[in-house]
């Protein structure tokens, strides 16, 4: 007979041959959240394998359609659909009346909830130099109207290179590439930004035509592991992405204003792109708020290209 601890209950189950894993947690009395009564209609069951998930039977066709509906990792499974055949470690992950909220889908205004999922992607941030100066002399319409006709710029290019914005912040903006997972992902982040900054100057005598001035903008982009994730309440979904490869992106934007340059990368996306893009390197550099030095190259163009 295979045993179940379950967190954070700190429970050991047994579970007897054929039995879900939900089965035996209900016959042990453990509160394990089923609002559809476990018939594979919700994800409220779900519980992490923490230990053991080669001993957990394969997902049937029915969990498997919640898992690709929510974008689960291999280690999310629905209790009510898992039997097992050794020992494991499973952790409830749905333990309140807020969690339930969060993961009914059975409810009306249910979306699809993307759980917390491990990709490889370039993160890119970009801000406009100097835009508290630009635009204090200006009408907040003029302000609003401004931003609003960059922005529309900077996604169209950051969409034609298959990127998504995944923020806006003030006069800033944070964007993927390889979210989808395609391939190139630190190639098509060099090749948007390269663009936005032709664009920028492209839209330069407009600004100066209409406003009076024009501006430049800093880019950074870094390529590492995120967690990607639906975040906000339901109703108010939103897919993002967390972890130090965005902080550290959006530390590498702010070293242009201490560089003077406006296009800088990681070591670890000009070790992706090879020899493709035309690069000075920058060493001992200190990023805001991350220890040690470190060393930044600044994109100049592609290879081949003047």
């Amino acid at each position: 007979m295979s045993k179940a601890r379950v967190l954070p209950d700190d429970r050991v189950v047994q579970v007897l041959a054929g039995e879900s894993l939900l089965e035996a947690s209900l016959r042990a009395d453990v509160a394990h959240t089923h609002v559809c009564g476990g018939t594979a209609r919700c994800s409220t069951c779900r519980v992490r394998v923490e230990a053991g998930l080669d001993h957990c039977a394969p997902r049937t066709p029915a969990e498997q359609r919640i898992a690709d509906r929510l974008r689960f990792g291999a280690e999310i499974r629905l209790a009510c659909q898992t039997t097992i055949d050794g020992d494991v470690t499973v952790r409830r992950l749905v333990l309140d009346p807020d969690d339930v909220r969060l993961t009914d889908h059975l409810r009306p205004d249910a979306g699809s909830r993307a759980v917390g999922q491990q990709k490889t992607v370039a993160v890119m941030f970009a801000d406009i130099r100097g835009f508290t100066a630009f635009s204090e002399s200006l009408p907040p319409y003029d302000v609003i109207h401004t931003l609003s006709r960059y922005f529309f710029r900077m996604e169209a290019v950051i969409r034609q290179h298959h990127g998504t914005v995944d923020n806006y912040m003030g006069d800033g903006l944070m964007a993927l590439f390889g979210a989808d997972d395609r391939p190139d992902a630190a190639l098509a982040a060099v090749l948007a930004g390269l663009e936005m900054l032709a664009a920028v100057e492209a839209l330069g005598p407009y600004f100066e035509s209409v406003l009076g001035k024009r501006f430049q903008i800093g880019i950074g982009v870094h390529f590492g592991e995120v967690v990607m994730g639906t975040i906000a309440p339901p109703g108010a979904d939103k897919i993002t992405a967390i972890g130090d490869t965005v902080n550290t992106a959006s530390r590498i934007e702010g070293a242009n204003k201490l560089l003077g340059t406006r296009f800088l990368i990681s070591e670890a996306t000009r070790d992706v792109l090879g020899e493709r893009v035309r690069v000075t390197r920058h060493e001992g550099v200190a990023l805001a708020g991350k220890a040690g030095r470190h060393v930044l190259y600044e994109v100049r163009g592609l290879q081949g290209s003047s």
